[in-house]
């Protein structure tokens, strides 16, 4: 499982400060074999913080054409699961856009 957090500051804090983020802001296990996902104000990138149950890894991805759609706030964090987390990897967006159709005319 993948959790989709949201960070509205830069990306600079380290391990440390993410896993005390998730702890007490959340309430989640940093040991439960969950990814946990942190972007910032830019669409551009994020951070993962993963324990594989040694240590910590924490990795950063960058993409260099567009932007993907992040939650804005804490109401919007999203479970993601394996799939999901591959279309992200990948640059793409993970999550479903409501659309809106035209009403006809009639």
């Amino acid at each position: 499982m993948c959790t989709l957090f949201v960070v509205t500051r830069d990306l600079r804090k380290g391990i440390d400060m993410l896993a005390i983020l998730i702890a007490d802001n959340f309430g989640l296990d940093l040991y439960d074999d969950s990814l946990f996902l942190f972007c910032g104000r830019r669409n551009d990138r994020f951070r993962v913080l993963y324990w594989d149950g040694e240590g910590f890894i924490l990795l950063y991805k960058r993409f260099d054409n567009g932007r993907l759609t992040w939650p804005r706030n804490s109401e919007e964090v999203k479970a993601l699961d394996s799939q999901q987390l591959n279309l992200l990897l990948k640059g793409l967006n993970p999550l479903p856009q409501p659309k809106v159709h035209r009403a006809k005319k009639g």
